[in-house]
C-alpha cells in the first residue's frame, strides 16, 4: 500500500486501527502465545529476523500472521516510510521548534546522502576530527594539566542526555577502556556527586568536560562552577585553561569561564539532548575507549540506520518492535514496558532507552495541536538480568499487570569467564520461557504457586557487547521511538514537559534562600517554604551548638 504522508492521518482515523481494534476484540483478547505455538511448527522462524549483528526473535507475543499484517497496513497508513525519508532528507520534522532532527547524520558517511544542504552536516567531519586529535593527543600525553602529567580521570559534567548517554555507554563499554584512563560522572543539582567524587580524584590527573549546548544549563553549570572552584584551589587559577574542555556553541559564556579556545567541540541545534551521545557530547566516552572505539559506536549505528531506511517493514527490526509496543500500549492496555539486559555492564540501558522513549513520546497533543486520541509513551523501566529476578520479576510472572518485557542478551562475557555469562544466558532463557508458559499449581491448597503465563517478550541477540554492536542497539531504539512517534501523529522531538518545572525552579530560587521578599503563588508551596525555613533555622542551632 502507498504511504500516507506523515501526520496528515492519526491512528484512531485509520483503517487499520478500526480493523486491529476487530482483530483484537475478536481473536486475540483471550488468545494465548503456547497456542500460537501449538498451531504453528515453524513459528519461531516466523516471527524472528536478523539484521548486522542483532538478532531479534519475537515469537513469544500475542501476535499471530494476521496480527502482524493488519500492524504492517498501520505503519503504511500513518506515512512511517515517508517519515522515515523526511528524517533522512533534513526536512523540519521537529515542528513546534522549526528544525530538522539529524542524529543520523553524526554517525553517516557522504555516499548515505543524509541532510544534505541542511547548515553543520558538512561540519561533522571536521568535528569528528577535531575530537581525534583531542583523544590522541591526551593519549599520547601531548595533552596534558599545568603540571605536564597525563591525564587518567575523566569527569563528564551533564544531566539528561549529556549525562546518561556517556554514563550508560562508558558503563557498557567498560571492558574497552584504555589502560590507566577512569570515567567519572557528576550530573543532579544538590551538589552531592562532585562532593562524593573529590576524594577519589587527584586534580593534576583529572580532565573535566563540560557538556551543555547552551552553557546555561542550572545543574550542569552549578557543579561545573564547583568543579572550577575545586581545580582552582588545588592549582591555582591558571589551571582552568588545562583542565577543562567543553561540548557547546556558547562562545562567549565559555570565554567567560575560562575554556580553552583549542578545547571546545559544537554541534547543532538539530542533534537533541537525548540524541547527543554520538555528537561531541561523547567526547568523554571517546577519551576512555579511544577515538577507534567511538568510531566503531557510529559504525554500528550507521548500519543500523542503513537497515532502518531501506529495508522493507516486515524484515525491519525498529518498525518490528514499535509496532508490537503500540499493539501492547493501545490495544492490550499495557501501561509499561521492562528492559531486562543480561549482562550487569548494561546496568545504566534501561535508564537511557527510560529517557529516550519517555522524553520523546510522553505526549497528550499531536502534532496538529490537537489531543491525542489514543494512549502515547508507556513507562519505560528496568534492570540486568538475574539481579532483577530476585525482586521485581515476582510481578512480571504473578501480578495482575501485563508488562511486555524486552530481553537483551550478549553471547560471549564482556569480562569475566564464559561460564557464567552461559549462567547468564540460561537464566535469561528460562525467564522468557516461565514468562510464556507459566506454571499450573497441582492443587488448589498450592493456587500459590499458580504461574498465569502468557507474559509476552522479545529477545534480542548479539554475539558480543562492542561500540559496534552497541551502537546498533542504540539506533534500533532511537528508530523505534521514531516509528512510534509517526503512528500516534505527535512530534517525538521537543521537549516542553521538561521546561516548566525548571522555569519554576528559578522563580523559587531566592524564596528558599531566604529572601524575605521573595514569595509562591501555590498555596502548599508556601507551606512547605514555611517548614522548610523552620527546619533550616533549628538546623543552624543545631551546628552553632
Amino acid at each position: 500500500m502507498q504511504d500516507a504522508e506523515p501526520g496528515s492521518r492519526f491512528p484512531a482515523d485509520l483503517p487499520a486501527w478500526l480493523a486491529l481494534q476487530s482483530h483484537y476484540d475478536k481473536d486475540m483478547h483471550s488468545q494465548s502465545i503456547a497456542a500460537l505455538f501449538a498451531d504453528d511448527a515453524n513459528r519461531f522462524d516466523q516471527f524472528s529476523i536478523g539484521a548486522a549483528d542483532l538478532f531479534l526473535d519475537y515469537s513469544k507475543n500475542l501476535i499471530s500472521a494476521k496480527t502482524r499484517e493488519l500492524l504492517l497496513d498501520l505503519a503504511g497508513e500513518a506515512g512511517v516510510g515517508q517519515g522515515i525519508e523526511a528524517m533522512f532528507r533534513g526536512d523540519a520534522i521537529n515542528n513546534t521548534e522549526g528544525r530538522p532532527v539529524l542524529h543520523v547524520a553524526l554517525r553517516a558517511a557522504a555516499e548515505d546522502q543524509v541532510g544534505t544542504g541542511v547548515a553543520g552536516v558538512a561540519d561533522v567531519q571536521s568535528t569528528l576530527a577535531a575530537m581525534a586529535a583531542f583523544v590522541d593527543g591526551v593519549h599520547a600525553g601531548e595533552i596534558t594539566g599545568v603540571s605536564g602529567q597525563s591525564f587518567t580521570d575523566v569527569v563528564n559534567i551533564g544531566i539528561g542526555g549529556s549525562d546518561l548517554g556517556p554514563v550508560m555507554a562508558s558503563r557498557a563499554l567498560r571492558h574497552c577502556w584504555k589502560p590507566g584512563m577512569r570515567f567519572h560522572s557528576v550530573s543532579n543539582v544538590d551538589g552531592t556527586q562532585w562532593i562524593d567524587l573529590t576524594s577519589a580524584l587527584d586534580a593534576e590527573k583529572t580532565l573535566i568536560i563540560i557538556c551543555s549546548k547552551t552553557f546555561t544549563t542550572q545543574e550542569t553549570m552549578s557543579n561545573a562552577a564547583l568543579a572550577r572552584e575545586w581545580m582552582k584551589s588545588q592549582l591555582g587559577d591558571n589551571a582552568i585553561d588545562q583542565h577543562f574542555a567543553a561540548a557547546s556553541t556558547n562562545h562567549a559564556a565559555m570565554d567567560k569561564f575560562g575554556i580553552n579556545p583549542d578545547y571546545r567541540f559544537g554541534f547543532w541545534d538539530w542533534v537533541g539532548g537525548r540524541y547527543s551521545l554520538w555528537s561531541a557530547v561523547g567526547l568523554s566516552l571517546a577519551l576512555v575507549i579511544g577515538m577507534d572505539g567511538f568510531r566503531e559506536l557510529l559504525r554500528g549505528a550507521r548500519e543500523m540506520d542503513r537497515h532502518f531506511r531501506t529495508a522493507p517493514f516486515e524484515q525491519n527490526l525498529p518498525v518490528l518492535l514499535a509496532l508490537i509496543a503500540i499493539w501492547y500500549n493501545n490495544f492490550f492496555g499495557a501501561e509499561s514496558q521492562v528492559i531486562l539486559p543480561y549482562d550487569n555492564r548494561l546496568d545504566r540501558f534501561a535508564a537511557y532507552l527510560q529517557q529516550l522513549q519517555m522524553e520523546s513520546n510522553g505526549k497528550s497533543v499531536r502534532r496538529d495541536g490537537q489531543p491525542v486520541a489514543v494512549q502515547t509513551g508507556a513507562v519505560i523501566w528496568g534492570e540486568p538480568g538475574s539481579n532483577a529476578q530476585h525482586s521485581f520479576y515476582q510481578l512480571l510472572h504473578q501480578g495482575t499487570r501485563l508488562v511486555p518485557a524486552d530481553f537483551i542478551l550478549p553471547v560471549q562475557s564482556s569480562g569475566a569467564t564464559q561460564s557464567l555469562q552461559d549462567l547468564a544466558i540460561s537464566n535469561c532463557l528460562a525467564q522468557s520461557e516461565a514468562l510464556m508458559d507459566g506454571y499450573a499449581a497441582e492443587s488448589e491448597d498450592e493456587a500459590y504457586r499458580t504461574h498465569p503465563g502468557n507474559r509476552p517478550s522479545n529477545t534480542i541477540l548479539l554475539e558480543k557487547l562492542d561500540p559496534g554492536t552497541l551502537g546498533q542497539l542504540l539506533a534500533l531504539y532511537e528508530h523505534k521511538v521514531f516509528v512510534e512517534g509517526v503512528i500516534w501523529g505527535i512530534n517525538s522531538f521537543d521537549q516542553y514537559g521538561v521546561e516548566l518545572g525548571k522555569r519554576l525552579a528559578k522563580s523559587l530560587t531566592d524564596a528558599v534562600s531566604g529572601d524575605s521578599g521573595a514569595v509562591a503563588s501555590n498555596a502548599s508551596t508556601r507551606g512547605l517554604l514555611g517548614k522548610i525555613h523552620g527546619m533550616k533555622k533549628r538546623l543552624n542551632v543545631a551546628l552553632r551548638h
